[in-house]
């Protein structure tokens, strides 16, 4: 038999677990975002083709640089949150599928002069591989704020387009998908739960 979480890991991932808009003024370490993506990377995805790719925006220049792209009402959150993740995709994905789906040596080619099935696969499967980011991030104790109010074309030029030291999500293969906050929210400036629809709403058996 499975083992499965105690009734506190599922209340930690999902039924205490909030978006936040207030943060604690703590940090986030480099060792904690590297453990996050070694976690989110398990996740299953498309014939393992693994498209997210993600930038930890940290630094105030980095945060500035992105404040230009976001809607009015997402500036101060984000300003305020001590990491923001933009979570692209990567349309040269399918590059990398001989080496992480080694057992069928053809795999590249489902994709060759393919660009609308690269593009649903990449979009796909980066929105799963986002899911996958947020659990993994409360699991270790961080909380997740996650947007998608922002000019995607202008968050593409400004991270992706531009050739950048050191940088190696460029050269416009990657888009931007959503951005999330990370952080250590603050609990007592949440906002009242809102509903969620039932079973019987949302779901169906056949």
């Amino acid at each position: 038999m499975n083992d499965c979480l105690s009734a506190d890991g599922l209340d930690l991932l999902f039924r205490n677990a909030r978006s936040h808009n207030a943060w604690r003024d703590k940090a986030v370490s480099d060792a904690t975002l590297k453990t996050l993506y070694d976690l989110m990377r398990w996740g299953p995805t498309s014939a393992n083709s693994c498209p997210a790719r993600i930038l930890f925006l940290r630094s105030a220049e980095a945060k500035q640089r992105l404040l230009p792209a976001l809607n009015p009402g997402n500036v101060e959150k984000t300003m305020q949150a001590p990491v923001t993740a933009i979570i692209g995709y990567d349309l040269d994905f399918h590059q990398q599928l001989p080496r992480l789906f080694p057992h069928n040596p053809g795999v590249r080619d489902w994709f060759a002069e393919q660009p609308q099935l690269i593009q649903t696969t990449a979009m796909r499967n980066s929105s799963l591989q986002g899911g996958y980011f947020i659990l993994a991030a409360r699991a270790l104790g961080l909380d997740c704020g996650p947007l998608s109010g922002f000019d995607e074309a202008k968050v593409n030029e400004v991270f992706f387009s531009p050739p950048q030291p050191g940088g190696r999500l460029v050269g416009g293969q990657v888009k931007a998908n959503f951005i999330c906050n990370l952080g250590y929210g603050d609990h007592q400036q949440l906002f009242p739960r809102s509903p969620r629809l039932s079973f019987e709403e949302a779901c169906q058996l056949l």
